[in-house]
């Protein structure tokens, strides 16, 4: 009895620790889900009327947005605008100046030579924030292509249901999480604002920079321009749009094994000269001041990036 009844002391403790981490668990996923739904809307309490907030919102997309030119920048600024990264000045150059920073000093450390710290401050100051706002981009444009068939959805409905247009797309705005329901609400507070529908679509297609909110926007370009059913149109976007989902993913899975073979040879030939260099570090130790050697390292980390180029344009296919 007295092992019994510790038995079940156990497996009352163990439930109780149990049921507080799934309440936990789900409270922080709660309050994670909340954090980016009311992202864009954390800016509206800040500012009065739609005309503030619309220049405001403005004021973080890009390197144009406060009224600069970018000039031969436009690449740089399309890259912060497509990454969603609210851009203050201030900030980004702190973060530039530190990452130049920590890029010199290590290329000191691991080189000992005074020559290496230009090479890793202009790797560290300018290879890693453009890194890091590519992949930002990447991630934000899968999550746009995922997100708009059901942003379509949510305005076909919103226009069987009788609501008017600029309403369908400020209910996307409010529903939706980043970063559809950021790009949506932005172009509902511009129709406010005094924009024309086509006008705020257009300026979303071009801060969103992804093939399937073109498509979209020419839909409704067209359909201002020449009339129709809007919601059929709408519809008809929608299913499109999940099509080349579905088809972008048999393309990824098609190339799996071309690009899991491009990353084996890629790391293979590093991963094979560190471990001879911690097994045996005179193996290349005793030979590494030599032209010839140094002129054939050279080489074939020109063609391993010559083959590494070869292969991405192999499996590089876009819909």
């Amino acid at each position: 009895m007295q092992g019994d009844g510790k038995t079940i002391f156990l497996i009352l403790v163990f439930a109780a620790v149990f049921t507080a981490a799934q309440a936990a668990i789900g409270l922080l996923t709660t309050a994670t889900e909340k954090r980016k739904l009311n992202q864009r809307l954390r800016v509206a309490e800040k500012v009065d009327g739609i005309s503030a907030l619309v220049v405001e919102l403005r004021k973080q997309r890009g390197l144009t947005a406060n009224g600069e030119r970018a000039g031969r920048l436009q690449w740089l600024s399309n890259l912060i605008v497509a990454s969603g990264i609210p851009y203050d000045r201030r900030k980004w150059l702190t973060y530039v100046g530190a990452a130049t920073l920590i890029g010199a000093i290590g290329a000191f450390a691991a080189t000992r030579n005074v020559l290496a710290l230009p090479i890793g401050a202009l790797l560290g100051g300018a290879g890693l924030p453009i890194m890091f706002l590519k992949l930002a981009a990447g991630r934000r444009a899968k999550a746009l292509g995922f997100q708009l068939p059901q942003a379509l959805e949510i305005i076909v409905r919103s226009l069987e249901a009788g609501h008017p247009v600029p309403t369908a797309i400020s209910l996307v705005g409010r529903e939706m999480s980043d970063p559809i329901g950021s790009e949506f609400g932005m172009a509902a507070d511009e129709i406010a604002y005094g924009a024309t529908l086509e006008q705020a679509v257009e300026r979303m297609a071009e801060r969103c920079q992804h093939p399937d909110v073109d498509l979209f926007a020419a839909t409704v370009r067209l359909q201002e321009r020449a009339g129709g059913n809007l919601t059929g149109l709408l519809k008809l976007n929608a299913s499109t749009v999940r099509d080349r989902h579905k088809m972008r993913l048999k393309i990824k899975a098609a190339s799996a094994e071309g690009r899991a073979s491009a990353l084996i040879l890629t790391s293979a030939p590093f991963v094979a000269f560190g471990l001879i260099n911690l097994t045996n570090p005179h193996f290349y130790g005793d030979v590494s001041h030599q032209p010839i050697v140094r002129y054939g390292l050279i080489g074939l980390l020109g063609w391993l990036v010559v083959g590494n180029l070869v292969m991405r344009r192999m499996i590089d296919m876009r819909l």
